[in-house]
């Protein structure tokens, strides 16, 4: 246990020693290693390919489901994604140096907000290797350092990854310990990183609840928590069918291992029945799995065989897969306490054509996210036009909903005198 804490410490340490010098590069330098790392994953895409094959070979002998392996999976076409990602990142504005505010005050005195970086970030993920370029990526956008802990059954595509990231760092005289991978099988590793206090200025879990529970609970450093997403569609009595169809096949089927994907399905009871049951029969025709109240199973006898009696637990389950829980509410007021009870505040979405509904809907939900008329599958960086994010953040305080680059910055007072005292 000593010697791992030494070795992770001391990589810990070479990050903050690193970004003292992030802190200071221009814009031009951070988007030239941004440039040089998309270049970099194009000219390593045949290791980072061969290493992924590995940690697919183990997911698949340790018998994991189709869904991890998507998640686990790298492509050439998933490692253009990433490059092209990059290239998207490079275009935003650098937010490090921003004026926040500025004012004088009576004895001359000149006040400025200004943004900085937030120093060295702590990234405790799972499984998609993805995460170690788009985390990296924002980190050196916004001048911080970045220590990187992936799931070990991604050990060898993060440290493949990893290690284009370094080499282009190298290339682009930048440091190149600003960004440092810990491939440590020990969960100790984790709670390490976590309590290396005066080091790591935040962590950021991103992954199943009990990875989040166990960073929350082991962390002495500030946690940014990123939530797991329960996410729900309520099918209000007005609904235009054609709609409610595309949104909910939108939001469960497109990518169900997703947060922003939808979990339960709430249906007004008085949305025509005929209408309830094409919908239902369209997402057993996907492929979803639905597991059904009483109320629901009752109104739709029909289809008593293919709905799965709901239990308790599903109604707070993030399945990941193509599975829906189905409940059928009495009225606008039952899906709102059935989301108040159950949601984790991560994307919630009406389908209404009553205005005064929506309104009242889009209010009363806390969550990250609400949505009228549209899919929770929105809830993304990219698609709100941050470009890559870090993470979803369900909490409150500092960041909240996608994170994309100011988010991973704080900000100092700035000021400028002429001998004043005090």
């Amino acid at each position: 246990m000593e010697s791992l804490k030494t070795k992770v410490l001391e990589q810990i340490s070479l990050a903050k020693q690193a970004s003292r010098q992030m802190a200071m590069l221009s814009r031009a330098e951070k988007d030239n290693a941004l440039s040089l790392i998309a270049e970099q994953l194009l000219a390593d895409q045949s290791a980072i390919l061969t290493a992924n094959e590995k940690d697919i070979a183990k997911a698949v002998a340790d018998g994991q489901p189709e869904s991890y392996l998507d998640r686990l999976r790298l492509t050439p076409a998933r490692i253009g994604e990433l490059a092209s990602g990059l290239h998207q990142l490079i275009k935003l504005d650098d937010p490090v140096g921003q004026l926040m505010d500025r004012w004088t005050r009576p004895n001359g005195l000149v006040m400025e907000q200004i943004r900085v970086p937030l120093g060295v970030i702590g990234m405790v993920y799972e499984a998609r290797p993805n995460v170690t370029i788009d985390a990296a990526a924002i980190a050196l956008k916004t001048g911080n350092s970045i220590v990187l802990r992936g799931s070990y059954s991604a050990v060898q595509s993060n440290l493949a990854l990893t290690a284009s990231i370094r080499t282009a760092l190298a290339a682009g005289d930048l440091p190149l310990e600003a960004v440092q991978y810990l491939p440590y099988e020990e969960h100790a590793s984790v709670d390490i990183l976590c309590t290396a206090t005066g080091l790591i200025d935040v962590i950021i879990p991103r992954g199943g609840a009990g990875l989040i529970q166990r960073v929350l609970q082991k962390s002495s450093v500030p946690v940014l928590e990123t939530g797991i997403g329960n996410c729900h569609i309520f099918v209000d009595y007005n609904a235009v069918y054609d709609m409610a169809e595309a949104i909910v096949i939108n939001a469960k089927t497109t990518r169900p291992a997703v947060c922003n994907a939808a979990e339960t399905l709430l249906l007004h009871r008085n949305w025509p029945l005929a209408e309830q049951k094409a919908l239902l029969q369209k997402l057993l025709a996907a492929g979803v799995e639905l597991r059904a109240c009483d109320q629901t199973r009752a109104a739709h006898a029909e289809l008593a065989s293919e709905l799965k009696e709901a239990v308790e637990q599903d109604w707070d389950t993030e399945y990941s897969s193509l599975i829906m829980a189905v409940r059928t509410v009495d009225s606008l007021t039952d899906a709102l306490e059935h989301i108040a009870r159950h949601s984790t505040g991560h994307s919630e979405a009406i389908i209404t054509e009553d205005s005064e509904s929506a309104s009242r809907f889009l209010a009363a939900v806390d969550a990250t996210t609400v949505y009228h008329n549209a899919s929770t599958r929105f809830t993304d960086g990219g698609e709100f036009g941050f470009g890559a994010e870090i993470g979803i953040s369900t909490q409150k305080l500092h960041a909240r909903g996608p994170m994309g680059l100011p988010a991973l910055t704080s900000y100092k007072y700035v000021v400028r005198g002429t001998g004043q005292i005090r």
